[in-house]
């Protein structure tokens, strides 16, 4: 995997280049990870004009919940106490005379930037932008081969769970149960915390599970993902518990599924992110649910979940 984050650190440097920036500053956390292997906790990661560092206040541990470093990637610990990873990356950028930094200035704080101006007077800074987002947009096979494993386990746990007894249970132990069930089959942990609605809950987005017990004829809606190795997926089901579904449970799920299928359709190469919406709202909207629709009918997955491209009316 070296020579995966090298090449991506390389496209990154090229893309400066062209802007005519000498080097970038990268603090995003899962930004960071994407182009460094690991992200330990408050790392900040120079790519130069030749050579890259990553900057940490402790020695990198190797745990899952960090990655695993780029073996060729050079390591600089601060040992001064409270010393700021993205301050000693800007004051190295200075030495090897780098006239201009491209930052993250949609995650670098107001506090962080006039510390790096203090520290690099004479360095220029520049918004990096959403460079690296954009080049997470297309994942490679290494990726697609972790998402697709934390989605196996992720159906795997709810498909356990949908074989036990579900009457009388609460929300809330559900969705503690299914989070056990992710880490017993592999998972480093939840994608997210896991949702699971009972009820006049299901449906709800994001719902925080509460003490409400499932009940006969229930719709159950559960929202939930693994984390494997960084990436997260995110799978959302709807059931009906105990009984044959109701004409008017039916008819809804068979509209959202209708929506679902729209939006598959659409799902074409240069399709815009706004029309692939349009394809899936558009269908729940005739039908006079449209009010109920959240801001965005899909978004991408990977090193976060919610991340580009994001599937919105003015997307």
């Amino acid at each position: 995997m070296s020579d995966v984050y090298a090449t991506r650190r390389g496209l990154l440097r090229d893309r400066c280049a062209a802007a005519g920036n000498a080097a970038a500053l990268i603090t995003r956390p899962a930004n960071v990870r994407y182009l460094a292997g690991a992200s330990p906790p408050g790392a900040a990661l120079l790519v130069g004009p030749s050579d890259d560092m990553l900057f940490c206040s402790h020695t990198p541990t190797g745990e899952a919940d960090e990655g695993r470093l780029d073996e060729h990637l050079r390591v600089s610990v601060l040992s001064a106490p409270g010393a700021d990873p993205a301050v000693a990356a800007g004051d190295m950028a200075a030495v090897v005379r780098a006239d201009s930094l491209a930052v993250e200035e949609h995650h670098l704080t107001v506090a962080r930037h006039r510390a790096l101006r203090s520290v690099a007077p004479g360095l220029r800074l520049a918004d990096l932008g959403l460079s690296v987002e954009q080049q997470r947009l297309v994942k490679d096979e290494e990726e697609i081969s972790c998402l697709r494993i934390a989605a196996e386990i992720a159906d795997q746990a709810l498909g356990e769970l949908l074989e036990s007894i579900l009457v009388g249970r609460t929300e809330r132990h559900l969705a503690l149960e299914l989070e056990r069930r992710l880490v017993d089959h592999g998972a480093d942990g939840p994608a997210f915390p896991t949702s699971v609605g009972t009820g006049p809950n299901s449906g709800r987005s994001r719902h925080r599970p509460s003490d409400r017990r499932v009940e006969e004829a229930d719709f159950l809606t559960v929202c939930l993902g693994a984390n494997y190795r960084g990436y997260r997926c995110e799978i959302g089901r709807t059931f009906v518990i105990g009984t044959s579904p109701a004409d008017w449970q039916i008819e809804l799920y068979d509209l959202v599924f209708a929506a679902q299928r729209a939006g598959r359709e659409a799902l074409v190469p240069g399709a815009a992110y706004r029309e692939v919406d349009h394809a899936a709202r558009s269908v729940l909207d005739s039908a006079g649910h449209g009010e109920a629709l959240s801001p965005w009918t899909g978004h991408g997955v990977g090193l976060e979940i919610d991340e580009d491209p994001q599937l919105a009316p003015t997307a």
